[in-house]
């Protein structure tokens, strides 16, 4: 039952990345940088979810529980930067602009990246992709915790 647990929440993981190259390629819609934050986690949930299916043990179910919970958590702050219940990284959200000279100005215009963590692109019923990705990712976390206190 362990290592069929694990198994669902790395292939969770894995469909959260395939969604999330989905919507960058065939959506065309670029990610930002808290965007790509989100998919480090899953990626290493995924690869941890490979080694518990051959040898499952409990402390991988707990990394992978952990990995889950990270993105999620990164999800839950990108989804507040979204709707501006705080700032996010000054690299790619708008914000004051700070007493800088004309030259500094243009230079961080100019390698400033695309796409900006604080808009929403896309939405399903008031949640934006990070908020899907925070409550999905704790689902997975849950999963992961169940395959921990499995034997």
């Amino acid at each position: 039952m362990q290592q069929r647990l694990i198994l669902i929440a790395a292939l969770g993981s894995a469909l959260m990345l395939a969604a999330a190259f989905g919507f960058q390629h065939i959506g065309d819609m670029a990610p930002c940088k808290l965007c790509l934050y989100q998919r480090w986690p899953h990626a290493v949930a995924v690869l941890i979810g490979l080694i518990g299916a051959l040898f499952p043990h409990r402390l991988l179910a707990f990394c992978g529980a952990a990995a889950a919970l990270s993105t999620s958590a990164i999800g839950a702050y990108h989804a507040g930067v979204e709707q501006k219940w705080w700032e996010g990284p000054t690299t790619c959200t708008s914000g004051p602009i700070s007493d800088i000279g004309v030259k500094d100005l243009l230079d961080q215009i100019m390698t400033a990246p695309m796409v900006r963590c604080d808009e929403i692109p896309w939405d399903m019923f008031g949640l934006s992709m990070a908020g899907w990705n925070a409550v999905i990712s704790l689902g997975l976390a849950l999963i992961w915790l169940a395959a921990a206190q499995r034997k």
